[in-house]
């Protein structure tokens, strides 16, 4: 069988995404198999030497530990789990020869497809998570730095693509810094429970197997043996998990999204306060120095939303006590957002690492006149009319012109012309949110504004 999709239109995860591949699927699913087994012997049901059997023959390994190649055709399995919808069936009976006659009975015993499938993505899931984690920890301590040292940078702020008022090089940090931590809060709180309810979620099988207390002390072990969260109940058809998980994969790619939008605008030609450590070239034109990374993982924010509305749509009708197909729809979907995280989270780590500031730029763009329009409103609008000062602004040319119109005014006999169209002079807390988000030490932590109760 060919192998359909090796990155080749989808470079934003090229080397980043082995941690959800086929191969590691497959090892999730005979980990949990293996679970289930000492899962058994854990409550008092299966026996020592039977469930020790199990874990031999299936290579039974703790989570973080490395995956291991369990010499199961992937391409075959594949093909042989269309007869029943999902590659347990397939797999099971392959694992039954491996194991020894008298405790092959222990494989799989009590379980549904559902089980091992949900339970084998919660556990890729984990594992993926932990690098995207480390990946966006690493973002934000470089936006932590960058906001420090630029705190005081004097930028054009631009809003609905315009120059506004001045803002900082720093505070543009700091809030990108803020969403980050935000997506990572959301990524440490998705839960991660295992699965396990038999064929229509009551557990039958586990009480007809083992007794009522063995059965509901069951899926307690075999969460712990995967180190996945208890499930308080099977979730065969309340989907929160995937859909809670899908959405703060989203919400994290959307944080590194934004990132690279500001990176790719700003090293715009006729901009150029930014620019990537290493930028891409063209096949056509040398002069080029594309901003490759934040191309890349705005290709990934700009389909994430997408894979997140599948998850939820595929939760809305997860039908009955087991879905009909829409199931089945959440397990490409929920890889491909693990994937695309991986892929965006670990580019977003180089880009931001990598970013060079133009000071140059940035000071030769916040010469405008218009981004102080709004503070000569505020100290001139109602001596001579929002109207006039309007005027007096469009009419300037350059800083110089607006200065010399200024002193011929009466109504500013009184002011400071140079500290009045000096930008700096107008950021107003900008120093204080890049102290909050970034605190340099005591004395940005005094100054920094409390942050609301509860906010994580």
């Amino acid at each position: 069988m060919t192998q359909i999709d090796q990155g080749l239109l989808q470079p934003v995860t090229v080397g980043h995404d082995d941690a959800v591949s086929d191969a590691m699927v497959l090892d999730a699913l005979v980990t949990a198999e293996a679970a289930l087994a000492r899962a058994w012997n854990t409550v008092g049901v299966a026996p020592d030497a039977a469930a020790a059997a199990v874990s031999q023959a299936l290579g039974w390994r703790r989570a973080g530990a490395r995956a291991r190649d369990h010499g199961i055709d992937v391409a075959a399995l594949a093909e042989a789990s269309t007869a029943g919808g999902n590659p347990v069936i397939p797999l099971v009976a392959q694992l039954r020869e491996r194991v020894p006659a008298d405790a092959r009975v222990w494989v799989h015993r009590g379980a549904t497809s559902q089980d091992i499938v949900d339970t084998a993505l919660m556990f890729v899931a984990r594992g993926a998570l932990t690098r995207i984690a480390l990946s966006l920890e690493e973002v934000a301590c470089a936006l932590g730095e960058l906001a420090r040292e630029r705190r005081d940078e004097v930028a054009a702020a631009r809003t609905l693509t315009q120059q506004a008022v001045p803002t900082t090089v720093g505070l543009r940090a700091a809030t990108w810094l803020r969403g980050v931590r935000r997506a990572m809060a959301r990524l440490q709180d998705a839960e991660l429970p295992a699965q396990l309810g038999g064929a229509a979620g009551t557990l039958a099988s586990f009480v007809a197997i083992g007794g009522e207390d063995a059965a509901a002390a069951l899926p307690a072990a075999f969460a712990r043996e995967l180190r996945l969260a208890v499930p308080a109940a099977p979730w065969h058809t309340t989907r929160w998990p995937v859909t809670e998980l899908g959405d703060a994969l989203v919400q994290a790619i959307d944080a590194v999204g934004v990132i690279a939008t500001d990176v790719a605008t700003l090293s715009r030609t006729e901009i150029g306060e930014l620019a990537e450590g290493e930028g891409g070239g063209s096949s056509a034109m040398p002069q080029k120095h594309n901003p490759v990374r934040s191309v890349l993982i705005r290709s990934a924010a700009l389909r994430a939303p997408q894979l997140g509305a599948t998850l939820h749509l595929a939760s809305a009708l997860a039908v009955d006590e087991r879905p009909d197909g829409a199931w089945h729809a959440e397990w490409p979907t929920l890889r491909e957002l693990l994937r695309l995280a991986l892929g965006a989270s670990a580019h977003a780590e180089q880009l931001v690492r990598g970013l060079r500031v133009d000071s140059d730029a940035v000071a030769r763009n916040a010469q405008g006149v218009g981004m102080l329009a709004e503070r000569l409103s505020i100290v001139l609008g109602a001596a001579i009319g929002r109207d006039r000062v309007a005027a007096l602004v469009a009419g300037a040319g350059d800083r110089a012109a607006l200065a010399e119109a200024l002193r011929a005014l009466p109504e500013a006999a009184d002011l400071d012309i140079d500290a009045l169209l000096d930008p700096a002079g107008y950021t107003g807390l900008a120093h204080r949110l890049v102290a909050d988000a970034a605190p340099t030490g005591e004395a940005d932590e005094a100054a920094a504004t409390p942050a609301p109760k509860g906010d994580a």
